[in-house]
């Protein structure tokens, strides 16, 4: 049943993005020539000469959309995965279009209104898609359109899907229960009960009125996993599989095709493309210039505010670990009383610290102390996106304590990070925010720095682990 309703909402899907395509160049059409709001010159072409490429540009969108994944089920795909695919789409079919007519020598056909065509067809689709998006997720909170899931085997990939799934009752799965061999039949994990054996899934898969099978094995029990894939097959039920080495692997792993034998990278890291780094490395200094001019009254107050009240040097050097394991000198506004080098080795500042100035705990507390670390993202020590940087003897201390610590500086350190907008900021779990940081450079973009920054505007300046 729930296959069918897919199949139904997929092809409704395809019905509302030609109506959209079709409304999109339409109203491109009337707003160039008809509206009067535009400046028409003297047309060359006739409207019905217009309205012809529709016949080929309706079906054409729609099998680059179908190409670009814009029809795979939507439960824990994110907007912006989604918005992503639906520019590249409308992109690759415009640019397709305005090649075909310079083929055809055509000159007089309106640029302007492809141009228009493009855009608004862009925007609706993106309003319409959340809208259905919200309405759906809307509905399975509520109970309908559900899935229902079995896991086989008991791991910690297992427990992680669980908690997931409970956390977001909006992706509509129901996981009627887990087999595993080494549990007691009657554990319940979260609500979620051990139902039994392996062996038992050819005896519980014709009365469960399943959708899916998640094979959850723990990594000690892949020598099953042909004999249980088996199985899970033959029942005719969708089958896939949460692999328990997502600590070793990452989310998005980089693999080959060797003639036939497929290989998995252990890590892949976006910013190691040339393209990549051009393009995070311009942003940077086009970005660290700007916030330079933009904040800079600012930071004259906070100078003034320094040098007033207390004495010692306006701006404090601390060496960091950056890009490759190299060390910098991270620059911050001096939040506390001047110090010999012995007791800023001390240790974290701790709260109520005595040494903080009153102007001190105003600035760490808002974040102006980091402003000047845009100079250091300007020189090329820092990014304005990145995992924030720690001193040399707590880098020596936590990648012995902390499994893939290391991992960050591949990457250069940030201004505000992942990890950052997402709480873990001064006294928080060092493991989680490593957690974060890997996440944010196995799934590096562009947009989901330009994501980082705009949330630090809201998450990341004020800071309550601030001391």
């Amino acid at each position: 049943m729930i296959k069918d309703n897919q199949k139904y909402f997929n092809r409704m899907h395809v019905v509302i993005d030609g109506l959209i395509v079709a409304g999109s160049y339409y109203s491109a059409w009337f707003l160039k020539f008809k509206s009067g709001l535009l400046p028409v010159g003297e047309a060359w072409l006739s409207d019905e000469y217009y309205f012809f490429p529709l016949i080929f540009i309706v079906p054409g969108f729609l099998i680059l959309y179908h190409a670009f994944n814009l029809y795979t089920p939507k439960r824990v795909q994110g907007r912006r995965v989604e918005a992503a695919n639906l520019f590249k789409a409308n992109t690759t079919g415009t640019f397709l279009f305005i090649f075909i007519l310079y083929m055809i020598n055509q000159p007089d056909f309106s640029r302007q209104m492809i141009f228009i065509f493009y855009f608004m067809n862009m925007f609706v689709d993106v309003l319409v898609r959340n809208i259905i998006r919200t309405a759906l997720r809307k509905a399975r909170q509520m109970g309908y359109n559900q899935k229902y899931i079995l896991l086989v085997g008991y791991s910690r990939s297992a427990e992680e899907y669980i908690s997931r799934i409970i956390a977001n009752p909006e992706w509509g799965y129901i996981i009627r229960g887990v087999l595993d061999d080494d549990i007691e039949r009657g554990t319940v994990y979260k609500g979620v009960k051990i139902l039994g054996k392996i062996d038992n899934l050819p005896y519980i898969l014709p009365n469960a009125n399943l959708d899916e099978i998640a094979i959850t094995l723990s990594i000690d029990k892949y020598g099953d996993l042909e004999r249980i894939v088996g199985m899970c097959e033959k029942s005719g039920v969708h089958t896939k599989f949460i692999p328990d080495y997502n600590n070793i692997i990452p989310t998005r792993p980089y693999t080959e095709d060797v003639l036939g034998l497929p290989v998995v990278n252990i890590r892949y890291v976006p910013l190691t493309n040339t393209f990549n780094q051009v393009i995070k490395r311009t942003t940077d200094i086009v970005g660290s210039l700007v916030c330079i001019v933009l904040f800079s009254p600012v930071m004259l107050v906070t100078a003034i505010a320094i040098k007033t009240t207390s004495k010692g040097p306006l701006i404090f050097k601390q060496e960091r670990v950056g890009r490759h394991n190299r060390p910098f000198n991270m620059y911050k506004f001096r939040s506390m009383e001047e110090q010999t080098s012995a007791e800023e080795e001390k240790g974290w500042t701790v709260k109520n610290d005595p040494r903080i100035t009153n102007v001190g705990r105003f600035i760490r507390k808002t974040s102006i102390d980091e402003l000047p670390q845009l100079f250091n993202v300007f020189k090329g020590d820092m990014s304005l996106v990145g995992p924030r940087p720690e001193r040399p003897r707590f880098v020596e201390q936590f990648k012995d304590e902390i499994p893939r610590y290391m991992i960050k500086h591949q990457v250069r350190p940030g201004m505000t990070g992942w990890a950052q907008i997402n709480g873990y900021r001064g006294n928080t779990s060092i493991r989680k925010r490593i957690d974060y940081d890997l996440y944010y450079i196995e799934n590096w973009t562009i947009g989901l720095d330009f994501k980082i920054l705009f949330l630090t505007i809201f998450k990341g300046f004020i800071n309550k682990n601030a001391y």
